[in-house]
């Protein structure tokens, strides 16, 4: 039996979905996070029968007329898959606006029962709902269901309320019938019809006590937090104590402790293999655990920032961010809903491209979609510590925090120079959001999350990075007649990754095949930068001389040292690899949900030339700054970047002139 579960954003469908199934599907104090379908067996502890259960959880929805791809994921899926039943999770703290979408779901044909959800927070706000005059007057099971409760409540009594009704046949309690409606007015009549019935059904069962003091004082915080000029340096300084707090204060401390330990384990295998081969202790020790080990190290600064990112979601404050963000992204021709893509890509940006599904207009969602990675992402984390950390540890916090303000920032050209090339001006458009209310936020699912995303993390640690680290050693170890390579310079990766090493000198500063094959493995996984450093600087010290190294300006750990770049040269190099083309999964992703070649070419073109002018500028006025000179590389590189900004330009104007032709055709039609 297939079990759907419908129901408006942020209704804590999803929340009721992993409770009755024992999944983690991410979930969200805001709406836009489900924007497709998943499938889960409901757990023998939630129903006693015999019979298999199986939960769908779909993509919240506001109308059965679906406004955003996300709303036709759920309408064409009720619509042509007919689930057995629908459990409709209905917010009890917004019942007006939810029973909309359950009197569109009654006229289906298909029973539903209604899970009557945030019931602890009506009785909080001693807000009452006669559950059982509601019941009659829609004709189908009220229950009411707490979906975040340890306890479970009200979910047993769903899932065997659901089996109870399926096959049977419920009378929809109002119905606009199946006439197709001939205009948008006509539309827009019978909707309000439909919510003047719905209101006077809330009129009968909902009694709600006067606004509270609590409610007030929450308003008063909301005119603060949401307001554009205090909002903004607010969020700012939220997201530098999230920075701070994982990169300096604790993640570094759990981080230490558990390198420590790794790096017990990794010498108890090299004294194992003692008496082996050298180079197949080179290849598994310093290689592959070696490699591992480096992004593994970084696992605890990711971890804290997932648990803090999770806490601020709970709470309800991101859902404030996206709010005083949407001005603003307004102004550069972006739909207010670009935020949450933006704003869920810190997680990860497969959901974040994802979830700019929820943009109705074409152009905007293919926007979004191609500026949603330059938010750097949790994979991400690892370079940006082993780079701030190497090369500024006094000021990692800061440096972690600016580059998050750098893709912001980026995020806003590249939408002004989108808008420029395909002709868009900036434009009003309308972001309606709900606002949940505060509350403290859950330690339990917030540590839940934290194990989620991590335990991801190390899953990709130990098959993507565990086998590129692999392959990357083997290329390093042999040349290309597969004998054991004289030096590292003379090995198939180096002769793979040299060409690439010469377009990254005006970005760097020195020709290092090192940084280049690190970039180029970066693609498939950004954590690959970090492990594919830690193998090819391993036993390197005789490539690189001490001495002279010893004058250079930040060269000031040994890892800096390693290196062998400057502080201008490390946030080039970081700063390349943030805002070049992210992991190919992705730019899968992108793929998916752009569905243009074209377009997904211009974005990978877009994101590479503005990670690679991005990191030349950098180098090269950090370069300036500290020896009054231009770096290396500055005619090279600035060759390249004039070729992108020429490019752009052309573009652009080849837009002009098109809508110039148009303005000047339709004047002579009409005069």
């Amino acid at each position: 039996m297939r079990i759907a579960f419908a129901g408006n954003p942020n209704s804590g469908k999803t929340s009721m979905y992993n409770a009755l199934t024992g999944r983690n599907e991410k979930v969200g104090n805001w709406a836009g996070v489900t924007v497709d379908k998943k499938e889960s067996p409901i757990r023998k502890s939630m129903y006693k029968g015999t019979e298999k259960l199986v939960a769908v959880d779909l993509p919240g929805a506001y109308s059965m007329s679906p406004f955003t791809s996300e709303e036709g994921v759920t309408s064409e899926y009720v619509r042509k898959e007919k689930p057995d039943v629908i459990i409709n999770i209905v917010d009890a703290t917004n019942l007006s606006r939810s029973l909309f979408f359950t009197t569109q779901l009654m006229e289906l044909g298909i029973p539903v029962v209604v899970a009557l959800n945030k019931s602890d927070i009506n009785e909080k706000k001693k807000t009452n709902i006669d559950v059982s005059a509601l019941s009659k007057r829609l004709g189908c099971p009220v229950i009411k269901t707490v979906s975040t409760s340890a306890s479970d409540e009200g979910l047993r009594e769903v899932v065997h309320a659901a089996v109870s009704v399926a096959g049977s046949v419920q009378k929809a309690p109002y119905t606009q019938g199946t006439r197709v409606l001939r205009d948008k007015a006509e539309a827009e009549e019978a909707d309000r019809r439909r919510y003047a019935f719905v209101n006077g059904i809330v009129a009968q069962v909902e009694t709600r006590a006067a606004l509270t003091r609590d409610r007030n004082s929450q308003d008063k915080v909301d005119a603060v937090l949401t307001n554009v000029w205090f909002g903004i340096p607010v969020f700012a300084v939220v997201m530098f104590l999230v920075f701070q707090i994982s990169q300096t204060w604790v993640g570094p401390v759990v981080a230490d402790a558990l390198v420590g330990g790794l790096e017990s384990f990794q010498e108890w295998v090299r004294g194992f293999f003692e008496t082996a081969n050298p180079l197949l202790t080179a290849l598994l020790v310093d290689g592959v655990i070696g490699g591992v080990i480096a992004v593994i190290g970084f696992l605890p600064l990711v971890m804290v920032m997932y648990f803090l990112i999770a806490l601020l979601e709970d709470c309800g404050y991101l859902a404030r961010a996206t709010v005083v963000l949407d001005p603003m992204f307004k102004k550069v021709g972006l739909s207010g809903k670009s935020v949450i893509p933006f704003v869920m890509s810190i997680g990860c940006a497969v959901p974040g491209v994802m979830a700019s599904r929820t943009i109705h207009n074409e152009r905007e969602r293919r926007a979004a979609t191609m500026l949603a990675p330059f938010m750097p992402c949790g994979a991400k984390i690892p370079v940006i510590s082993l780079f701030a950390g190497a090369f500024f540890s006094e000021h990692r916090g800061i440096i972690s925090a600016a580059m998050y303000f750098s893709g912001i920032m980026l995020i806003f050209l590249g939408a002004l120079l989108i808008n420029k090339i395909t002709g868009n001006s900036a434009k009003h458009s309308y972001f309606i959001m709900e606002i949940p209310e505060y509350k403290l936020p859950s330690l339990s699912r917030a540590f839940a999350t934290m194990c989620s995303r991590g335990w991801a993390y190390i899953v990709k640690a130990a098959t993507i990075i565990l086998i590129c680290n692999t392959v990357v050693q083997i290329m390093q170890s042999f040349d290309w007649s597969f004998r054991v390579a004289e030096s590292a310079d003379t090995s198939i990766l180096a002769s793979i990754a040299g060409p690439f090493a010469y377009l990254l000198v005006p970005v760097v500063g020195v020709l290092s095949w090192q940084l280049a094959a690190a970039a180029i493995t970066g693609f498939i996984a950004k954590e690959n930068v970090v492990g594919t450093l830690a193998v090819c600087f391993v036993g390197l010290d005789n490539l690189i001389d001490t001495e002279e190294l010893a004058l250079m300006e930040g060269a000031g750990t040994e890892v800096a040292s390693a290196f062998a770049i400057t502080k201008a040269a490390a946030l080039a190099y970081l700063m390349f690899n943030l805002f070049s083309p992210p992991c190919f999964a992705a730019i899968g992703a992108m793929s998916a949900e752009m569905k243009s070649a074209k377009w997904l070419w211009a974005g990978l073109g877009l994101q590479l030339g503005v990670g690679y002018t991005v990191g030349f500028f950098v180098f090269q006025i950090g370069t300036i700054g500290m020896t009054g000179g231009v770096g290396a590389g500055f005619v090279p590189g600035g060759l390249a970047v004039a070729a992108f900004a020429a490019i752009l330009s052309f573009l652009i104007m080849r837009t002009k002139k098109r809508l110039a032709a148009e303005r000047a055709g339709k004047e002579l039609r009409n005069g």
